[in-house]
């Protein structure tokens, strides 16, 4: 099992110890990755065993809080694109240009796909300033879109290797160039996507300037001296699964010579910036927003 699948089956596993998955659908998920019965619930069992808070619940915004999702308000539309990917390979993505652009990001999905979420993060980035290009990993497959279960493009997604990923990313990364002439490109990624954000920025030089990840796993033994992105790594105060993996990411950033910082965004959980899904924290989502905008607009213009 690699680390990206031990992550998936993790990230169901938590799931359903905080109650946001029935142990029946954490199972059936956990079979597409093709675990077997007992090994499935050995894993539910562990992480049960292992959940100190409890279970994440849904909260709707306070009087206090912001009830529109940050950046929405100037967000443009985020429209679909196919371009060459390798190998001849066609990829699917979700493009989004700013007027008088001041750079370009491209923008990595979670384990659900290239969702209507996604498109409006990638929306979002283009109203603040940003072209930006979301690709769809599962493009090889038909795209997100392909899937009607999305337990299933999750389990595509688990089993797709992880050097496939890397070369899809860095197409994306060329056709936000192309798109963006002359411009500083920068990447954020969310949580499988931020996993992925860390493992771009692990494999080798790139044309990346910055890069933000919202609480992704660092990769084992991920070494940064290659990479010149200054980059802002994000977390979650009661995310203790991927915050597991922080020290790593932090003393591997200690060792490169780019600006990097770190925050750990508090009272909230995984994926918090997804106002979509029952973790979502309005108030951290806007700080998040926020420093990302700031981050962006010292290192990339």
């Amino acid at each position: 099992m690699t680390p990206l699948q031990r992550y998936i089956a993790e990230e169901i596993a938590a799931d359903h110890a905080d109650g946001l998955l029935n142990r029946r659908e954490a199972l059936r998920r956990l079979g597409l990755l093709g675990f077997g019965v007992p090994a499935a619930a050995a894993l539910l069992a562990a992480c049960a065993s292992e959940q100190t808070e409890p279970p994440v619940t849904t909260q709707a915004p306070s009087a206090a809080t912001p009830s529109t999702p940050p950046g929405m308000s100037t967000a443009l539309m985020a429209t679909p694109i196919t371009f060459a990917g390798p190998g001849n390979r066609e990829l699917q993505g979700a493009w989004a240009a700013a007027a008088q652009p001041r750079g370009g990001v491209l923008v990595v999905h979670e384990n659900k796909g290239l969702t209507d979420h996604i498109r409006s993060v990638t929306g979002r980035f283009a109203g603040a300033g940003y072209s930006a290009l979301a690709v769809d990993l599962l493009s090889e497959k038909g795209g997100t879109a392909a899937f009607t279960d999305p337990a299933q493009a999750t389990a595509e997604l688990s089993n797709t290797p992880q050097e496939q990923f890397l070369a899809d990313l860095r197409a994306g990364l060329d056709e936000l160039g192309r798109r963006v002439p002359g411009g500083r490109l920068g990447t954020t990624g969310f949580c499988f996507g931020g996993g992925l954000v860390w493992l771009l920025l692990a494999s080798g030089p790139s044309p990346l300037d910055a890069a933000t990840p919202f609480y992704g796993p660092f990769p084992d033994k991920g070494d940064l001296s290659a990479a010149k992105a200054a980059v802002l790594g994000i977390y979650a105060e009661a995310d203790a699964r991927v915050g597991a993996t922080r020290p790593a990411a932090e003393a591997a950033l200690q060792r490169t010579a780019a600006p990097h910082e770190i925050w750990v965004a508090p009272n909230a959980d995984h994926a918090f910036f997804n106002d979509t899904g029952p973790r979502y924290a309005p108030a951290a989502a806007e700080e998040a927003w926020r420093r990302v905008l700031a981050w962006y607009a010292a290192h990339l213009g």
